[in-house]
């Protein structure tokens, strides 16, 4: 078995899924953003606003390199993590890369709604984080389009997803 890591942009369902595909593969689960917290005892929020961006990226590189190093697992990365430091081709050596693909309009329904804090969206106007999505997600999705699988967030089928995983892993 190999791990996995779930891309996408944040509020595509990484971790919901990741916690629903680790139990299918009796795998361990893995959250980068509560590995971090766990790891520097501060939250994603806070330390975006205490040390800012640039540094947060150094430390979850960090995270995600460590994650990367156990044994098979099922990881949910942050949004912007296989875009930095060239961490999508690091994934794709050690893992097998999913991309939850969701759509501008969906992923503004999910992040609007949502009870997380987005460090990156924080305090934005439904205006505002529209258009953020909408200027953010291509060049991101340079990177997340890289992955091994993508699948459509809106519709996904955990159990087709599964049985793909699967299959590419035989």
């Amino acid at each position: 078995m190999k791990t996995i890591v779930l891309v996408g942009f944040p509020g595509s369902g990484k971790s919901t899924v990741g916690r629903r595909l680790a139990s299918r593969l009796s795998l361990p689960f893995y959250d980068t953003d509560s590995y971090f917290e766990g790891k520097y005892h501060i939250t994603v929020s806070d330390f975006f606003a205490k040390y800012g961006e640039e540094f947060f990226r150094i430390c979850e590189k960090s995270v995600l390199e460590e994650l990367l190093s156990f044994p098979p697992c099922v990881i949910a990365t942050g949004g912007g993590t296989p875009c930095q430091f060239d961490l999508m081709r690091r994934i794709k050596d050690s893992a097998l890369s999913v991309y939850i693909k969701l759509s501008p309009k969906s992923l503004f329904d999910r992040i609007l709604h949502s009870k997380k804090v987005r460090p990156l969206v924080s305090g934005k106007s439904p205006e505002d984080l529209l258009a953020y999505i909408e200027e953010t997600l291509p060049r991101r999705e340079i990177y997340y389009n890289q992955a091994e699988i993508c699948v459509k967030g809106e519709n996904m089928d955990i159990n087709l997803l599964v049985d793909s995983i699967q299959q590419l892993l035989l």
